[in-house]
């Protein structure tokens, strides 16, 4: 891996020998994490500290968010390595339901690698999934629910049906109102999870909860990965939902490159 943006400038010494940064080499987890740090977002006068939602996509050079219904046709191995550094630093891993019946979520895994870290900053071991449902149409004897190391999450509205909320919580789920109907209202997801402590927000799609995050503005930043594969068909896009009235502008924080696939990071450009 290398990075191709942003690249240091160079002194003298640089300029006769590469720079480590533009080496083509495996990076270590703690280099990633540098790389993938949240920014530093102070509480204000009488407020938390703000919340951070990120989104990590993959995406083939057609557009393509998965073949064949699952994404990790379009994945490699630095892919995965970049997107268990980002569950690493997140407090909380946010996903549609739809998304975790068709990639089959699991719980996230405690990384020895993040352990230290996460408990040096009085952090839980793992980050929390919080799966953002209506209807609650999700197995709970599946081991996300059953087995996480932390509570899973469920982010719903306050008129969800009462049945399904009571089945979660006998799952061991806890559950996040987010919203006055059945469904959730994208912004309140980033501010009840933020009144919680989780105030890292990853978010692994799927494309219509991206969607929906966009519209409410509340997408900070996009990791995206770029495959080097067609995949044609008719996939979703990484991010669909109805047009924003202004396309939002967001503007390249860093690019790296291995084995022919681009990890790019964009954040909004804020007024």
């Amino acid at each position: 891996m290398r990075r191709l943006f942003p690249l240091p400038a160079e002194t003298s010494a640089e300029a006769r020998t590469e720079p480590p940064t533009r080496e083509d080499r495996e990076w270590g987890l703690d280099e990633l994490a540098e790389a993938y740090a949240y920014p530093d977002l102070p509480a204000g006068p009488g407020r938390p500290a703000a919340a951070w939602l990120r989104a990590n996509m993959v995406s083939s050079l057609d557009g393509a968010a998965h073949h064949d219904g699952r994404s990790q046709q379009l994945s490699s191995a630095a892919d995965m390595r970049i997107f268990g550094v980002l569950r690493g630093l997140a407090d909380a891993v946010v996903v549609g339901a739809e998304t975790v019946r068709r990639e089959g979520y699991r719980p996230a895994r405690a990384r020895e690698a993040f352990v230290a870290r996460r408990a040096a900053q009085g952090r839980p071991p793992v980050a929390a999934i919080a799966v953002v449902t209506a209807s609650l149409d999700l197995d709970f004897s599946l081991p996300l629910f059953t087995e996480a190391l932390v509570p899973t999450l469920v982010v719903t509205g306050a008129q969800a049906p009462a049945d399904r909320l009571a089945a979660a919580r006998r799952a061991g789920a806890e559950v996040v109102l987010a919203g006055e109907g059945a469904g959730v209202d994208p912004a309140r997801v980033v501010a009840a999870l933020a009144e919680r402590g989780l105030t890292r927000l990853l978010s692994e799609g799927g494309p219509k909860l991206l969607g929906q995050f966009a519209a409410a503005g509340v997408l900070d930043e996009l990791c995206l990965s770029l495959a080097p594969l067609i995949a044609a068909g008719d996939a979703e896009r990484i991010v669909k939902g109805p047009a924003l009235v202004e396309p939002e502008r967001f503007t390249l924080f860093s690019v790296m490159e291995d084995a022919g696939f681009l990890f790019t990071s964009y954040r909004r450009k804020r007024q």
